[in-house]
C-alpha cells in the first residue's frame, strides 16, 4: 500500500465515522471535511495540546481497527501535525466514550461532531455550498479565540456563561456545554 492510498483510506474512515443519514441529511460534506483535514490544528491555550494529541492518537486507532502495523501508521500518517478534522473527531470520540456513553441511546459520536460544526457556523457548508474562504475565516476565528465570550462562533456556546469561554481550554468548554444541555 502506498502512502497516498493509506491517507485516502484514513480520510474515508474518518468520514464514515461522522457522515451518515442520521446527521448529514443526505447531503455530502466531503469538501468541508477534506478542507478541515488540510488545516493544521493550532492552539493558543497550552492544555489544548491534549486535543492535538488525541487527534494524533486517532491515526493509531484507525491502524488498530484496520489491522495496520504501527510502523506503517507512523511512517505514512503520523508525519504531520494534527488536523482540525482529526481534533474534532477525536473530541467527539472522547465526549461519547468517556462522558456521554449510554447503551440505551446508542452511539452519538456523530451528533457531538455535528454540534461542533454547527456551533462553529459551518453547518451549511455541504458540497454544493462549500466556501473555502469562509471556512478558513471560521476555523482561524476558532483557533485564535476570536469568537464571542459565551463561545458563539467556537465549538461550544453556553448562554449566560459566567466565564469567558475564550480563555478556557476546549476540554472544560465541552464539559460545561454538556452540563448546560443535560
Amino acid at each position: 500500500m502506498t502512502e497516498k492510498e493509506l491517507n485516502n483510506e484514513y480520510f474515508e474512515w474518518m468520514c464514515q465515522l461522522v457522515c451518515n443519514e442520521r446527521y448529514s441529511r443526505g447531503l455530502s460534506y466531503k469538501k468541508l471535511l477534506r478542507h478541515l483535514h488540510n488545516i493544521d490544528f493550532q492552539y493558543v491555550i497550552p492544555m489544548d495540546g491534549n486535543r492535538a494529541e488525541d487527534g494524533i492518537d486517532l491515526r493509531y486507532r484507525f491502524g488498530y481497527e484496520k489491522s495496520y502495523e504501527r510502523p506503517m501508521i507512523a511512517s505514512f500518517l503520523d508525519n504531520r501535525p494534527c488536523s482540525v478534522l482529526e481534533m474534532l473527531i477525536a473530541l467527539a470520540f472522547r465526549c461519547e466514550e468517556n462522558i456521554m456513553n449510554n447503551p440505551d441511546v446508542g452511539n452519538r459520536m456523530g451528533q457531538w461532531f455535528w454540534n461542533m460544526i454547527v456551533n462553529l457556523g459551518l453547518g451549511s457548508m455541504s458540497d454544493s455550498r462549500f466556501d473555502p474562504r469562509y471556512t478558513d475565516y471560521v476555523i482561524f476565528r476558532f483557533m485564535y479565540r476570536k469568537y464571542k465570550r459565551d463561545g458563539e462562533g467556537g465549538l461550544f456556546t453556553i448562554e449566560h456563561c459566567k466565564y469567558d469561554m475564550r480563555s478556557v481550554e476546549i476540554w472544560y468548554q465541552m464539559n460545561w456545554y454538556l452540563d448546560s444541555i443535560l
